[in-house]
């Protein structure tokens, strides 16, 4: 089927009223931006009165309104499959893009030969930059011989604009329709978390490139839709852990080690949620 020129801009919400209103005024804004679609999970703070208002104002714009949550991971194909334009665009309601960002996205990722699935350069509202924009692979049995192999995160190289890693953030990734068609989405096996690591890794297993533009900044308040309820986040953040381990490294480990990162993730969730039930 022929595909609409543009970016479909696809918005997973949950209790996002903090920020829905201005994430979708600058979705409407951005340049190349010629879809927009919200997957709404069952908010009840207002978020989807904000979001049939921008609806009716442009034309756009569909929102679908789930009546629970049935995750992200399944929101995101959700929105993806109600739209048809070339390039797809996942943004968090969390993140604040300036009008020319995913055209700048887009741009970069014309002028790579072949496939590709590109990330931003994510800042906090001071400035600090999120370690999840760049990532490695997971390697959990190596975590549990060496300390040091914890540290996913990837050191930013602002002498190249396009910095090649293993993964970028699910909070605002674009790619190629056709790239995510052919991996089959995101895996809707993860509610929360990890599900950005395991599409990633699937779209490097075909060939595309995984990269950041480091010249390319959004504003990304992380963690508003998740403070309402921080630990079922905990709890599927664990689960999703768990399972990207079974998925790409239970197979090449041995039993013993198997066991021992099973009981290395589970024995730190109740650490874990206790921290965020501290917080509330």
């Amino acid at each position: 089927m022929p595909r609409s020129p543009g970016i479909a801009a696809i918005v997973v919400s949950y209790q996002s009223i903090d920020t829905i209103d201005d994430c979708l005024m600058r979705l409407r804004a951005a340049r190349d931006v010629v879809q927009v679609r919200i997957v709404d999970n069952g908010s009840v703070d207002g978020t989807l009165d904000v979001i049939q208002r921008h609806a009716a104002a442009d034309p756009r714009l569909h929102f679908i309104g789930n009546p629970d949550n049935p995750g992200f991971s399944f929101a995101c194909n959700q929105g993806a499959h109600d739209s048809d334009a070339e390039w797809i665009a996942f943004v968090n309601p969390d993140c604040l893009i300036e009008a020319d960002a995913l055209s700048r996205l887009l741009a970069h990722a014309e002028r790579i030969d072949g496939d590709c699935l590109l990330g931003a350069d994510l800042v906090d509202e001071h400035g600090v930059r999120d370690a999840a924009a760049r990532r490695r692979d997971p390697a959990f049995a190596a975590m549990l011989r060496d300390s040091t192999s914890r540290d996913l995160a990837i050191p930013p190289d602002d002498t190249r604009a396009l910095q090649p890693v293993d993964a970028v953030s699910g909070a605002l990734m674009l790619l190629p329709r056709d790239l995510f068609d052919r991996i089959g989405g995101f895996d809707a096996g993860y509610r929360l978390h990890a599900e950005d690591l395991d599409l990633c890794r699937r779209a490097r297993a075909t060939g595309a490139q995984v990269a950041v533009a480091n010249d390319v900044r959004v504003l990304h308040l992380r963690g508003v839709s998740s403070r309402s309820r921080p630990l079922f986040v905990e709890w599927h953040k664990h689960r999703g852990l768990w399972r990207y381990f079974r998925k790409f490294e239970a197979k090449a480990v041995s039993r013993p080690a198997r066991a021992a990162v099973w009981a290395a993730i589970w024995l730190r969730f109740p650490l874990a949620a206790l921290r965020q039930w501290a917080k509330t």
